[in-house]
């Protein structure tokens, strides 16, 4: 699933909050870092839990279902400015995209195998750097949205075109990948651009969250071709 940080929701994000108290640095980055990570904990007791999301639905209902609370949850966490309505739509994203996770990992051996945790500790460890490099090197960020944002309609055309060729997806995951990392990078910039409200770290959350769910989906698919 696309990144939700696009152009579009910077608007209403830089508006006036006058009467949204405002919310130290501090408290403000607590608040993305929770945020996020209560989105990663959701998604790993859906993987030790449901497992196989298809034994239980159809896949074809599953994906409609997938498809509508995505975007439900989308427009909630864009047009909302209350973080309560933001953080129900921030759930209607993480649940659904935690089935879709649960039933791949279930797919490369579950949650022990290695394959999983390789790619977990892979998550991790770019997040981490991506965190580390977005602090210090905020201006190379400021200038990567236009490539990201053309990289990442690419991709979306190339996994369909991918889709009838031999080992397409395989070349496919590993620029996705590189994507994805960057954008963790550049939506945590962005996320220190916008008032510091409880409103916004959870719409900037949403972002981060969405990036690092792709990325873990991307690297667990490389690493699951290359075994």
């Amino acid at each position: 699933m696309a990144s939700l940080g696009q152009e579009r929701r910077l608007e209403r994000m830089q508006a006036d909050y006058s009467d949204a108290k405002i919310m130290s640095d501090r408290g403000y980055n607590l608040a993305i870092g929770l945020t996020v990570l209560y989105g990663i904990v959701m998604n790993v007791i859906l993987c030790a839990t449901v497992e196989n999301v298809y034994a239980y639905i159809n896949p074809i209902l599953f994906l409609i279902i997938y498809i509508v609370c995505a975007m439900v949850g989308i427009f909630m966490a864009n047009k909302s400015s209350n973080p309560f309505i933001s953080f129900v739509g921030y759930n209607l994203i993480v649940i659904p995209l935690g089935l879709v996770i649960s039933t791949l990992v279930f797919a490369y051996g579950g949650l022990n195998s290695e394959i999983v945790m390789e790619a977990f500790y892979y998550t991790a460890l770019i997040t981490a750097i991506m965190v580390l490099a977005a602090t210090l090197f905020p201006q190379v960020f400021a200038k990567v949205g236009g490539f990201l944002f053309v990289s990442l309609i690419g991709i979306i055309i190339a996994s369909i075109i991918g889709m009838f060729f031999s080992g397409g997806f395989y070349i496919i995951s590993i620029f996705a990948a590189a994507i994805f990392s960057l954008y963790i990078g550049y939506d945590i910039y962005r996320s220190q651009q916008y008032a510091k409200t409880l409103d916004n770290a959870i719409d900037s959350a949403i972002d981060i969250y969405l990036d690092i769910a792709n990325l873990f989906i991307r690297i667990l698919q490389i690493l699951g071709r290359r075994d």
